[in-house]
């Protein structure tokens, strides 16, 4: 980078706008902010694709809707920063400092969070698809609708953390410690729960699918996949699964809902094996009922 083209830091912070403006037009083409002192910037709408940012103090800075993508954030100091509506897709977050930071809405795909500190953040509404958060702390994060699917969880801290409605499937939450963490409404389907931490106790519904076929071909009425109770007798298969692990299924249900109860009591069920389409026909339910409780019994 020639001296012509060289941003000014001083400037950056100064007159962001007429630095974007700059910026857009090709007069800098990135801009090496290691270690720089950014805290409190405004930088709203910025375009800081695969800048190099690593290890830079942004502390409260105003990030909103700033394009992030690619950028090399490793050890950034974002504690408190705006970063709602951001582009950080396959951004370098790793180890960073996110403690508060508002990410509400933000797009971070297949974003590198490892190890990153994520406490008390807002992460609702934001797009984690395929973000790798191993052993980042989310305790007490915000995760509501937050789109996880596929995210690298593994031994994340995610103690207290709101995860209501979020996309978990296919999410590896292996060794995740999930204490007093709100799974209600979350999309577990897939999820690697193995050896995570801070779940309820769940009972074990021996031969599940067995029982399950015996209710609902004694009584045709029995199943019904419209709804997760009809009445005493009569379930769907998360349902029946929930309703045959008795008090400990309710206890379940009531803080996590039908569906993640049912996941959770089906995973318990049948270690190593994927809990089954809770939202098929009656007639498809039916039919992997039978499969499986003849899979299990030739077993």
């Amino acid at each position: 980078m020639n001296n012509e083209t060289k941003v000014d830091l001083a400037k950056i912070l100064a007159d962001h706008a007429a630095w974007r403006i700059d910026y857009n037009a090709g007069k800098a083409e990135w801009y090496d902010s290691r270690r720089a002192d950014l805290s409190g910037a405004d930088l709203r709408d910025a375009n800081l694709r695969d800048a190099n940012l690593r290890g830079a103090d942004l502390r409260d800075a105003n990030l909103r809707r700033a394009d992030l993508s690619g950028a090399d954030l490793r050890g950034a100091d974002l504690r408190g920063a705006d970063l709602s509506g951001a582009n950080l897709s396959d951004a370098d977050l790793s180890d960073a400092d996110l403690r508060d930071a508002n990410l509400r809405g933000a797009n971070l795909r297949d974003a590198d969070l490892r190890g990153a500190d994520l406490s008390g953040a807002n992460l609702s509404d934001a797009d984690l698809r395929g973000a790798d958060l191993s052993g980042a702390n989310l305790s007490d994060a915000d995760l509501r609708d937050a789109n996880l699917r596929r995210a690298d969880l593994s031994g994340a801290d995610l103690r207290g953390a709101d995860l209501r409605g979020a996309n978990l499937s296919d999410a590896n939450l292996s060794d995740a410690d999930l204490s007093d963490a709100n799974l209600r409404g979350a999309d577990l389907r897939d999820a690697n729960l193995r050896g995570a931490v801070g779940l309820p106790y769940v009972p074990i519904v021996q031969n599940i699918d067995q029982r399950i076929l015996a209710a609902v071909e004694a009584d045709s009425k029995a199943l019904d996949m419209s709804q997760w109770h009809t009445c005493e007798t009569t379930h769907c298969r998360a349902g029946w699964a929930i309703h045959l692990a008795g008090d400990g299924g309710r206890v379940l249900e009531s803080i996590y809902g039908s569906e993640v109860a049912g996941t959770l009591i089906y995973l318990a069920a049948r270690p190593g094996k994927k809990h089954p389409d809770f939202f098929a026909s009656n007639e498809d339910a039916l039919a992997s009922i039978r499969a499986d409780a003849a899979e299990a019994v030739s077993a």
